[in-house]
């Protein structure tokens, strides 16, 4: 099991497609911290200019080449704090995105294990299916002896039959449900299923009541998490537009060269440096809208995070009381099996005596295979329903698995990205 969700831990594209949406995420920071950084501009412009001029009868004429280059700063001083909202929004963002990474690991993980204990129920399904069809073919065989020398009759010998007739038809069932789950497998995982070994339920270190197991839901799951980080994002947006209302003052720096200014062979430097105030007085009412809006939106987002806090209590509840009645199912199914086998072997004896007829041997054997059935069933179900526990607490990961794969660290491409000033090339070198 380790190793299978190891594998999907590494090369599951659903998880893969997430981390790399949460390195687009990490730009947001740097674009946003733009706002403190100046803008630079250089312009360059080149003309021919030809004059005739007809002064008392003479006529003269010059030729000149105006051309000059410049470099302009255009530096933001303040605008309201929008930058600075802005920049916080933006690690708000990045918040949630981790907290949405560490939901989709959960959900690859679940789906993973989910994966490998149906291979696990379906190979043991399908070989007490065919096992089943031995047995069968045994008891018709002897049964046809018994109507060969009239100890029974023509119609314990036809129910033998359908009897077999059914099992290969659920061993033909099995055997798709099997083909099946490998897919799913090898859809999640990565791999192709091989020998793969028995799986323990994941009950360490789980809590001691559900209350406690509900509280550690509510403080520690991504979904929540991730809730409560958006509400952070939406109040700064109302305090960004509200930005808008305020003053701004920005800084512009210049400076020029320019050759044959307004005659040939003269030249002109220029240097100047102008602060501009901007003071919004009316805008016809797009920015007040607009503050509105956000504030409806960072109700929304509460609403939200109340929702997602519903979502995860169902989902402790629920999954606590699955846990509990798998295990119920197993002593139950242990214990079908047990008085099973003793009717079957008694059922068979009596039969031996006339006491019994074959369908009653018959349906003893399809009780023990059904209980046999029904214990495989509610032990993968018991391994999936903790594994299940453990993602509504918002603790199954790769770290709490203790998996033997590199742990991703989404911090490490947004230490890289935060203050690149320049650049097109990603951390990775594409």
């Amino acid at each position: 099991m380790e190793s299978a969700l190891a594998r999907a831990y590494a090369a599951n594209p659903q998880l893969n497609a997430q981390r790399a949406s949460v390195r687009a995420v990490d730009e947001n920071v740097n674009q946003a911290l733009s706002g403190y950084r100046p803008k630079i501009a250089a312009s360059a412009d080149a003309g021919y200019t030809v004059q005739d001029v007809l002064a008392q009868g003479a006529t003269s004429n010059s030729k000149s080449f105006p051309r000059g280059i410049g470099v302009q700063v255009n530096q933001t001083v303040f605008n309201g704090g929008r930058t600075g909202n802005n920049v916080r929004r933006a690690d708000a963002g990045v918040l949630a995105a981790r907290e949405q990474l560490r939901s989709t690991e959960q959900s690859v993980l679940l789906d993973a294990a989910t994966a490998y204990m149906d291979v696990l129920r379906d190979t043991a399904i399908l070989n007490l299916r065919n096992n089943n069809i031995d047995v069968l073919e045994e008891q018709l065989r002897q049964t046809r002896d018994r109507f060969n020398v009239g100890e029974v009759t023509r119609t314990d010998v036809a129910q033998a039959e359908a009897r077999l007739a059914a099992s290969r038809s659920d061993s033909s069932t099995a055997a798709g449900a099997l083909k099946a789950s490998l897919a799913r497998f090898r859809q999640v995982i990565g791999v192709d299923a091989r020998q793969l070994a028995p799986a323990k339920p994941m009950e360490a270190n789980l809590p001691r009541s559900l209350d406690e197991a509900v509280a550690l839901g509510l403080g520690g799951h991504p979904a929540v998490l991730a809730a409560l980080h958006g509400v952070d994002a939406a109040a700064l947006l109302v305090k960004v537009t509200e930005g808008e209302l305020a003053p701004s003052l920005t800084l512009q720096g210049t400076v020029s060269h320019r050759w044959d200014y307004q005659s040939p062979n003269n030249e002109l430097n220029t240097a100047s440096v102008a602060g501009t105030l901007s003071v919004p007085l009316y805008e016809g009412g797009e920015v007040y809208s607009r503050v509105r809006q956000a504030k409806e939106t960072l109700g929304q987002r509460r609403i939200e995070a109340d929702q997602a806090r519903d979502s995860v209590r169902q989902a402790v509840v629920s999954s606590w009381a699955n846990l509990e009645a798998t295990k119920e199912r197993i002593n139950s199914s242990q214990a079908q099996i047990q008085a099973a086998e003793v009717a079957l072997n008694g059922v068979r004896e009596e039969a031996k005596v006339g006491q019994r007829t074959t369908l009653d041997v018959l349906n003893a054997q399809q009780e023990l295979l059904s209980a046999r059935v029904n214990l495989i069933t509610a032990q993968r179900d018991r391994v999936v329903a903790s594994y299940n526990l453990q993602s509504a607490l918002g603790r199954l990961s790769s770290t709490r698995l203790r998996l033997a794969t590199q742990e991703y660290k989404p911090t490490v491409h947004y230490e890289q990205v935060r203050d690149k000033w320049i650049g097109l090339r990603n951390p990775d070198g594409r």
